[in-house]
């Protein structure tokens, strides 16, 4: 599989190129939306020509706004040139129409969540796709055994599958998030100054935003509350708390006294300068620096929420780059993702052997309870357990040879399981007979 970097099309998202694309569409749609209430002056042909003719250039813009200091006042210029060149002298032009009523944030405001829900859904089809790619290879391992673990140390057995599956819940998790975040930023506002619609009719806003896929906010003191956006900076930043989790995991499986699974290592590909021998998981450990960049970015999100009075623009500058980065970043760390775990290599024999690597010191859960049924206390079973475990892991750490741990419970005196009983104790699957259990609620799983 050719590993998948940024889509080409979030980079567009954040582009000037689109989102002046997407100031000049609500512009026009307010033009028409003014025509049809036939109330400020505006024709259905002034808007018709507006539409017809309205176009812009990113250089032509940054020229404007190297003068005005202004980025719409800028736009605007750009635009009105191109909407009255053919206007003979001494008639009047069309582009006075444009913007009319409005003030800078219903332009830019719309039009960023506009932007946001697009580069969401690129988000979601992302989570989809690897989505997909955990529930597959966790049935594709669900029979796989291997060695679960709980601070890093041997606990008891489980299957490779669930590690897959685990991850396929926790995306679908995302998946919630970020559909509600786009449900919460979905929406425009286009009232005016300070948000009471003194210069424009509600019914302008109504128009543009139902044909941009839009909701009017119910109540915007000229900016759109930055609480929605906190929202989408917040699910981004789980999203890629997710992927930082997985990536950890394949980090710790690749290390080479463990060596369970490792991420894809390409024909011709070069682990080290200096060291040949190394398969180092250099992109997994991407996705858990670039990670703690979009977690950081969400710090930003939160900031911007509180404004002065109604409106300041202390969160405009911080937006255009935490925003940017922080959409292009994940869309990148999730395409790495999905190379990742849709070609992870997999060993499972190494798996078993790290399974039985302590002599059998996993099984210690068993052997207590299994005591505790031979009608001794709690408190004796677990001396008699801890006391065989103990001695059976100084020999593991020593790396001596020795006894197992079932050998010296047989052994104990004081141990009076019969070798049936231990038999059954010592069987790995005899922890796993419910494993199904979380397996039927994965099939139910949709992405």
């Amino acid at each position: 599989m050719i590993p998948r970097y940024t889509r080409p099309e979030m980079g567009h998202i954040w582009s000037n190129e689109n989102k002046f694309s997407i100031w000049k569409e609500i512009e026009i749609l307010a033009c028409e939306a003014q025509a049809e209430l036939g109330q400020a002056g505006i024709t259905k042909e002034d808007a018709a020509w507006i539409r017809a003719h309205a176009d812009f250039t990113v250089a032509r813009i940054d020229e404007i706004e190297a003068v005005t200091n202004h980025d719409v006042i800028a736009f605007l210029t750009c635009m009105a040139e191109y909407i009255d060149a053919d206007i003979p002298e001494g008639e009047e032009k069309p582009s006075r129409w444009v913007h009319y009523g409005m003030t800078s944030s219903d332009l830019g405001d719309t039009a960023l969540c506009y932007q946001i829900t697009q580069a969401i859904d690129i988000i979601l089809a992302d989570v989809k796709e690897l989505g997909e790619i955990c529930k597959r290879r966790a049935f594709e391992f669900q029979e796989t055994l291997c060695v679960g673990r709980t601070h890093g140390i041997h606990a008891e057995p489980m299957t490779f599958g669930m590690k897959f599956g685990m991850w396929a819940q926790a995306l679908k998790r995302t998946q919630i998030r970020l559909q509600q975040a786009r449900e919460a930023i979905a929406v425009g506002a286009i009232s005016g100054a300070v948000g009471t619609y003194s210069s424009i009719e509600p019914y302008v806003e109504e128009y543009v935003c139902e044909k941009l896929g839009l909701t009017p906010d119910p109540l915007s003191t000229q900016v759109i509350n930055r609480d929605r956006h906190a929202q989408v900076f917040s699910a981004l930043a789980v999203a890629a708390s997710t992927l930082e989790q997985i990536a950890l995991q394949v980090r710790l499986m690749q290390e080479s006294d463990v060596i369970e699974a490792e991420e894809p290592f390409k024909k011709g590909q070069k682990g080290s300068s200096a060291m040949p021998h190394k398969r180092n998981p250099i992109t997994a450990e991407r996705v858990c620096g670039l990670a703690r960049t979009i977690k950081a970015n969400a710090q930003v999100g939160y900031d911007d929420v509180a404004l002065w009075f109604e409106r300041d623009i202390s969160h405009s500058g911080a937006e255009r780059v935490a925003l940017a980065d922080s959409f292009i970043a994940l869309d990148y760390i999730f395409g790495r993702m999905i190379w990742i775990l849709d070609g992870l290599q997999t060993y499972p024999e190494a798996m078993l052997a790290n399974l039985n690597k302590t002599r059998g010191l996993i099984f210690s859960s068993k052997v207590l309870l299994a005591l505790v049924q031979t009608g001794i206390t709690r408190e004796d079973a677990y001396v008699i357990v801890q006391r065989n475990a103990m001695a059976t892991w100084h020999d593991v750490q020593q790396a001596k040879p020795g006894p197992t741990y079932r050998e010296r419970l047989e052994a104990d005196p004081e141990c009076t399981l019969t070798e049936a009983e231990l038999d059954a104790i010592f069987d790995p699957w005899a922890f796993l007979t419910r494993k199904d259990t979380v397996f039927k609620r994965l099939e139910s799983l949709e992405f």
